[in-house]
């Protein structure tokens, strides 16, 4: 496994300034709702059914845009590079973002919400979509799953900047984490110029020197001279690329051809499961809920602040384990246990909402910190599943399909919630209870294990032909026909050094000098 340079951490540091602006993006209203000034600034009355209509509909437009801009960003990224299509969606996500700070009419955040939640939605289904693409096979888990833990970094640093100005006038109560919103996707624009444009883009581009000369850099590893490693990734690449060009490339042929097809249900039933838990809706209005434990002032968005950070911290624990313990498990154990963890919140609150027992009060906040430390088991080994499975010519519109899956399943929770809370209470932790036992069924039939494997041989999982295989250690090509396959791509004159790894019956490297790569 190559170890992490200087080099990929500024990568994915910059990166993660994507997800850091859906996270903080995303939940600055949240923590707008738990400050008096939001409401007196709007004459809003926070008991009131007409309020929840408010909060409803802001909410829900913002899910809504970012769904129609999870879809949106493929056709740029598979046009004009991952990076381009970052600065797009790094740029209108700062315009939406700063408008929504600027806002003086209730009507005015409504429609901004929906232009900021569009270009959030491009941000968060082009983090995965170039993680995975640059992160080596043994740690795609760890390095993909940054997905969550930079969203996730973005809900706690604004939980706890709403604490803190929780304490300032009404106006700058809401208004200041709004504005602060934009400084994320301001830092990835000026940060996008100094990180490469992934290699598995380059190669299907025909960007192959390249696309060698960023895997190199990338995999750069002491004691490696001869850069084994990127040779035998570049090697695969190339070859399974050029194998998926042969097929069509189009919207229409994920649901014509059945291993397309098996990948899109999959990945759109794995995402539209992770709001089905109820995480959307109970985080998207956290602080009135905890006011409705019979918290008060600050206390609720103190007690979000702590939320964020168990959540933030149990996230930074599964991208850890997940590519020892796998999606798979993570998964099958999550959800079954989320289940329990719902019900068990649903009589207590069926018993002490509306009390003055503080005994019974305390037990539904324990297990609602319980509920999202649990939850984190299942959110990044959904997000890493859904983005990893797909062919290098599929991959944007893939994470596409799911993210917009994502988003929907998001607006059909949201839009309800704050109604839905204030009306039938309790009652809506049993219909999530409901809901993730049908996932965890779903999941032990259907989702298979990905961890450890290169993302050119998840091909075999659906049924397709994996045109040549790592060997153990990611530093050679265990086919012994490689050079003939390679050759016939990129032809005799293109062709520099790498050292194939051969017996097929071993899988261990055993390098003859046969030069293989590096195409041009």
């Amino acid at each position: 496994m190559a170890p992490t340079s200087l080099y990929n951490a500024w990568i994915y540091t910059v990166i993660s300034f994507a997800g850091f602006s859906y996270g903080f993006g995303f939940s600055v209203f949240v923590t707008a709702q738990g400050q008096p000034g939001f409401y007196q600034y709007f004459g809003l009355d926070p008991t009131s059914t007409y309020t929840a209509h408010i909060l409803d509909a802001v909410n829900a437009l913002f899910t809504a845009g970012a769904a129609f801009g999870a879809l949106t960003q493929s056709p740029l990224a598979d046009v004009y590079g991952r990076r381009i299509a970052l600065a797009v969606a790094g740029t209108t996500s700062l315009i939406g973002t700063a408008l929504a700070a600027a806002s003086v009419r209730v009507a005015m955040l409504i429609m901004v919400r929906l232009f900021q939640g569009f270009g959030l939605g491009m941000i968060l289904a082009l983090v995965p979509l170039y993680l995975n693409e640059v992160a080596p096979p043994h740690q795609r888990g760890l390095i993909s799953g940054l997905t969550v833990v930079s969203f996730g970094t973005g809900y706690f640093v604004c939980s706890w900047i709403a604490v803190g100005t929780y304490y300032a006038n009404t106006t700058v109560q809401w208004r200041v984490p709004l504005a602060l919103a934009c400084i994320s996707p301001l830092l990835l624009l000026l940060s996008l110029p100094t990180i490469p444009e992934t290699p598995r883009y380059l190669i299907w581009s025909g960007k192959k020197e390249q696309a060698y000369n960023v895997l190199r850099r990338l995999h750069l590893k002491p004691g490696d001279t001869d850069d084994r490693m990127a040779h035998a990734e570049y090697t695969q690449i190339v070859l399974q690329v050029e194998h998926d060009k042969e097929m069509k490339v189009g919207w229409i042929q994920i649901f014509k051809k059945p291993s397309l097809r098996r990948r899109a249900i999959l990945g759109m039933f794995l995402l539209f499961a992770t709001p089905s838990t109820g995480i959307i809706g109970i985080s998207n209005y956290l602080p009135p809920i905890f006011a409705g434990l019979g918290l008060s002032g600050v206390l609720p968005l103190v007690m979000y602040g702590i939320w964020t950070t168990l959540g933030t911290g149990m996230a930074i624990v599964s991208i850890f384990i997940v590519d020892k313990v796998g999606r798979r498990t993570l998964l099958l154990y999550g959800y079954p246990a989320l289940a329990l963890l719902l019900m068990i919140q649903a009589v207590l609150q069926s018993q002490f909402i509306g009390t003055d027992k503080q005994g019974g009060l305390a037990a539904c906040l324990v297990f609602l910190f319980l509920y999202i430390l649990t939850f984190q088991l299942v959110d990044a080994p959904a997000f890493i599943w859904a983005s990893e499975i797909w062919p290098t010519a599929y991959r944007a519109k893939g994470i596409s399909l799911s993210l917009f899956s994502f988003f929907v399943g998001s607006l059909t929770y949201t839009t309800p919630s704050a109604l839905a809370f204030k009306t039938i209470a309790w009652r809506m932790y049993i219909l999530y209870t409901c809901l993730c036992l049908i996932c965890g069924v779903i999941i032990y039939l259907f989702i298979k294990e990905t961890r450890n494997l290169p993302m050119e041989e998840l091909a075999a999982l659906f049924g397709d032909e994996v045109v040549v295989h790592l060997s153990k250690d990611m530093t050679g090509i265990i086919e012994d026909n490689s050079l003939e396959k390679l050759t016939a791509v990129v032809g005799h004159g293109h062709i520099e050094s790498l050292e194939l790894a051969v017996p097929k019956s071993t899988g261990h490297a055993r390098h003859s000098s046969t030069p293989v790569a590096a195409a041009t």
